[in-house]
Order: C-alpha cells, then structure tokens, then sequence
C-alpha cells in the first residue's frame, strides 16, 4: 500500500510531540481534536465570549506546531481531556482537519484533509467546509468531520465519524454536478455572504483541495493563479478540460499527475485573503 499519506508534510508535522500516549483509534482521535479546538463561529454555542485578539492571534496558524504551540500556552501540552472554551485554541474547520490529520498519520493512519461543501450546516446550501478523510484497512476512504463532534450539533442525522457522500461534496463532485447542471453553483460558497458564492469558489476549492490531496494544505483564503484565484475570469477550453480532470481523479498516482501540471500547482509565494488582515502575499514553505 502506497504511504504517501502516512509522511508528514510541513504543515501537518507535529514537530516532538509525544503521541504515544494518544489513542491510535481515528474516532477516538477525532474527540482528542475536538476537545482543544473552539471554531472561530462557537463562541455563542459553546457559551464563551470568544476575546477579538485571539482570533487575529490565532488565523494564520498554517503549520501543526503553531496549533500545538499555542495550545502550550494556555494549557499545557497534553492532548488528551477536554479543555475549557479559555484554553482551546480558536480556529476553523480546516484547522480541526489538520490537527486530526496530523494526528492520524503520526498514529499510524494514511489521512488527508479534503475541501468541499457541507450539506448539514443550512438546509438547501452548500457551505464551504474542510474535513478528514483516512484509510481504512481495505484501501477504502471514510470521512470524518470532527468540528460537528461537540453535542450542541444536534441536527445531524449521521455520524460525524463517518460522513456520507452525499452530506458532504468533495470539491471535485460539486464540480462535476454544477458542471453538469446537477447543482446551482450559487448554492455554494458562504450562506453568510453572497459575494463568495458561484462558480469561481467552487473552482477555487476544487484546486486547493487537489494541493491538500498533493500535500500542500493551504488556508481556506488562499489563492494562486491562473485557476485558484478570487473571482471570476474566463476559462479556456484547455483550463475547463484541466479543471475536469482534476474532479475525475480519484487514484494517487491521478493526484500526483496532476499537483505537477504548472497551472494546478501552488507556486511559492501565493495570494492569501484573509477575512482578519485582509488581501496579502504569503511565502510557502518548500516540501
């Protein structure tokens, strides 16, 4: 079996961490991450005023070791027992993503962070989210989304630890239902605000989530061009069959194939729109 999605990349890396003392069970991973992250949304859910400072401090984490720092800082580096609101650190789905991911690969699971689009956070949308996905013993993948893990979640109709397809579109089927009329792409994006909806950010997620696949895992604001970029520009025959394939590509050796075409590929130095520090230039690090 391939194991790729064993090694570590720099932004999953948990540098020293200790984790043999972390259970090796993905589920039971899944609880370890939801209990020392709070989502930058929450606050008002989990009953704590979320302070504004630490959302500017903690946005930008793009690497496992700033998560595993700052979580040093306000509780210690145990993983394990659920931490007060106070104590977790204030992220994104994307980050509980990560933390699960790292934790898997470094417990002996091949996982990836997948973007896309939840079904289960507003009827009839689809709302961009980033969650887990492993492999299981037989070569198949399951999907886990350990954000929706903490009980005030209590319209779900499935499991969290196993995620239906059809509750949560992987970018490439969103791609490939709106491509062929299946789906509204104004469905899609934020239900908070109409600008980042439509087309372009399905196709935007649609590259971020092959870099992820490809070991590359952005923020959800990144952005490069020419087919990662912020709105709508014209698409070429050649980019809308690229951009096909990359929806269609479901075996590692597609992935691979396709992280390496130069229009697909995050360059160095990227575009990152974030909603707390606005449009900027950001360098990556080298793999």
């Amino acid at each position: 079996m391939d194991d790729f999605y064993l090694k570590q990349t720099p932004y999953s890396d948990p540098g020293s961490l200790d984790v043999s003392r972390l259970p090796r069970d993905p589920g039971e991973l899944a609880h370890v991450v939801r209990d020392v992250i709070i989502h930058q949304g929450e606050g008002e859910r989990l009953g704590y005023a979320i302070p504004a400072q630490r959302l500017y401090e903690d946005a930008e984490s793009r690497y496992v070791t700033g998560i595993l720092r700052v979580l040093a800082e306000r509780g210690g580096t145990s993983l394990t027992g659920a931490r007060e609101p106070a104590a977790r650190f204030v992220g994104t789905c994307r980050d509980f993503a990560l933390l699960h991911v790292s934790l898997l690969r470094a417990t002996g699971t091949p996982a990836r962070v997948r973007g896309g689009f939840g079904t289960y956070f507003v009827d009839g949308f689809h709302e961009d989210h980033w969650i887990t996905e492993y492999r299981l013993p037989d070569g198949g993948w399951r999907l886990t989304d350990p954000q929706v893990l903490h009980p005030s979640y209590d319209r779900l109709d499935f499991d969290p630890l196993d995620v239906p397809r059809d509750r949560f579109l992987v970018a490439g089927e969103a791609w490939r239902a709106c491509r062929a009329g299946e789906a509204d792409p104004e469905t899609f994006g934020f239900w908070s605000d109409e600008t980042l909806r439509g087309m372009w950010f399905v196709q935007g997620s649609l590259v971020l989530d092959l870099a992820c696949r490809g070991g590359v895992e952005t923020l959800p604001w990144d952005g490069w061009e020419p087919l990662a970029g912020f709105g709508d520009a014209s698409l070429s025959a050649a980019d809308l069959a690229l951009l096909d394939a990359v929806a269609a590509a479901h075996t590692d050796e597609d992935v691979r194939r396709l992280c390496g075409e130069p229009r697909l590929a995050p360059p160095r130095e990227i575009l990152s729109r974030s909603p707390r520090f606005g449009l900027r230039r950001v360098t990556l690090p080298q793999g």
